[in-house]
This record gives structure tokens, C-alpha cells and sequence, in this order.
């Protein structure tokens, strides 16, 4: 699992910085861009309702999302849907701060290592979006040690919840490998720069971990979705341009242009996939 100083290099940045280029309920993941006029924030509203959807709940679920960023999910779900049993999970203090100041009626957030979480009664459901790829590092992925890391996370997860319970699951997911050197690079670079400690996972191996706890019952690749999400995420950026350079600095904003502009490459020409899973626990 990523440290706290390694999340801290990928979220703590500023709040206000990711404020000016993502969505305004500050998802920073991929939408799905399910009508040819949805702009990023129906993109990111339509994920949301996607996941409610599919893990089935009611205002009396009980649901923890695990990895909860600044709070899209936990927003959504008390204030749109309203639940009133939510909890959110992050590593990330700048994301904790920020959360303990949003009125999100009925949530309850927490600053903690998914590691050390225990809740004091099982969860209907489970959802986490953008956690997965910060449970193995590049190098325990090169020694075959994410399959058995990814598998103990899919237990810990089947410990909080009830019987049939279901859990809904985004992450990035490796594809193809770039032929070309200069990809290569660029992928590389924005792994260890932006995500240190984080990896995408293969999608065949997420299948082999969730064995004996939960079973797949649907899977949605959305790649193309994520290069538009990409896509909209650099032109807000580039468009903040001068308040980045004046309220941080040129090289921030150097950096995420670089970053998103791999990201907008990588998901055009595979090297990136993005995985929507729905699972159901087993017992």
C-alpha cells in the first residue's frame, strides 16, 4: 500500500490547484460520458449514479467508500440520494481537512490506512473508485507479489460487509505496452512523478484476487471515457493556466500539463484501460 508520504505527493499538493481542473464536486477519476452533450460534470454525476445503481442501495444502506478523495461519492450520496450511513476512508490529510469542512449530512470520514480500519457494524455495501492502483507498488508487481496484495485487500473489504453484499470497484488497468521509447517515458514519468508507490493493475489479475470473497458479476472497460475525462481535465488546466503559475508556480503547472497530456495518450492508444467492476460477496 502507498505510504502517507507518497499519497501526500499525488493528493496533498493544494486543494484549491485541483480545485481549478476538475469537476465542481472534485472527482478526480473517470466519468462516463454517456451522451454526445455531457460535459465533465454530467460525466462525473454519471458515474456516480452508476455505482449507486449498481450497488443497489436505498437511503438505508449502509456503505463505505473506501479511498473517498475529496468527497464526490460521499457528496452524492447524502446530499443527492440521501443516505444517512456513509463512510469515507483516506490516507490523504490535505483530502481529510477539506472533508471535515463540507456538510455532508450523515457521513462520517476518517483519515486511516484501509489496513487499520475496523468498523463497529458490517456495511450493505462497498464502493471504491481510484484506491485500487495504490495497493501494490511497481516493484511488488514485477515480483508477482500484487496478485496475493490484492487478494488480502479483497478480504479485508469482505470482513466489513454483510452476506450478498455487493461492491462496486474503478481502477485504472494496464493494456498494451508502448513500442514506442518516448511513451514508454512518458508513462514511466508520470508513474513515479505524480503516483510514486502507485501501479495499474491487469485486469486478469484483479480477476484471480477477488477469488474465494467475492464473485464478478460484471465488468465495463471504459477507456475511451477516461481519455475524454483526460482530455477535459487539461483544457480546464490550461485554461487556469495564469492563476496556477500565480498561486503556485510554473513548474506545477508544467508538470500536470505533461502529466494529463500522457494521460490523454496513453488511454487514445491503449496503454491504459479503465475497469468498472461489480462485485457480490460470497457467503
Amino acid at each position: 500500500m502507498s505510504n502517507q508520504a507518497q499519497i501526500a505527493v499525488s493528493y496533498d499538493v493544494s486543494n484549491d490547484f485541483f480545485s481549478l481542473w476538475l469537476d465542481k464536486r472534485m472527482n478526480y477519476s473517470c466519468g462516463l460520458f454517456l451522451n454526445p452533450d455531457d460535459n465533465l460534470d454530467d460525466a462525473q454525476v454519471n458515474k456516480l449514479q452508476f455505482f449507486y445503481e449498481k450497488t443497489r442501495l436505498t437511503r438505508d444502506s449502509r456503505v463505505i467508500d473506501i479511498g473517498c478523495g475529496w468527497g464526490g461519492v460521499l457528496g452524492y450520496l447524502t446530499r443527492d440520494k440521501g443516505l444517512r450511513d456513509v463512510v469515507g476512508i483516506t490516507l490523504s490529510r490535505a483530502q481529510y481537512d477539506y472533508l471535515s469542512q463540507q456538510d455532508f449530512p450523515g457521513a462520517e470520514v476518517a483519515c486511516i490506512n484501509y489496513e487499520d480500519y475496523q468498523p463497529d457494524r458490517p456495511f450493505d455495501a462497498a464502493i471504491s473508485i481510484g484506491m485500487f492502483e495504490h495497493l501494490a507498488s511497481p516493484e511488488q508487481a514485477r515480483s508477482g507479489e500484487s496478485v496475493e496484495i490484492y487478494r488480502n485487500y479483497f478480504r479485508k473489504v469482505w470482513s466489513w460487509t454483510k452476506s450478498d453484499s455487493l461492491f462496486g470497484l474503478q481502477t485504472v488497468i494496464g493494456g498494451r505496452i508502448p513500442r514506442r521509447g518516448a511513451a514508454l517515458r512518458e508513462l514511466a514519468w508520470a508513474t513515479y512523478a505524480i503516483f510514486p508507490g502507485a501501479i495499474s493493475p491487469r485486469l486478469e489479475v484483479i480477476a484471480a484476487a477477488v477469488s474465494p470473497h467475492w464473485e464478478i458479476l460484471e465488468v465495463h472497460t471504459r477507456r475511451e471515457h477516461y481519455r475524454d475525462t483526460s482530455q477535459a481535465w487539461l483544457d480546464r488546466l490550461i485554461a487556469n493556466r495564469d492563476r496556477v503559475v500565480a498561486e503556485s508556480s510554473e513548474a506545477l503547472f508544467d508538470d500536470y500539463r505533461r502529466y494529463l497530456s500522457a494521460c490523454v495518450r496513453s488511454f487514445d492508444e491503449g496503454y491504459q484501460s479503465l475497469a468498472q467492476l461489480v462485485l457480490r460477496r460470497i457467503q
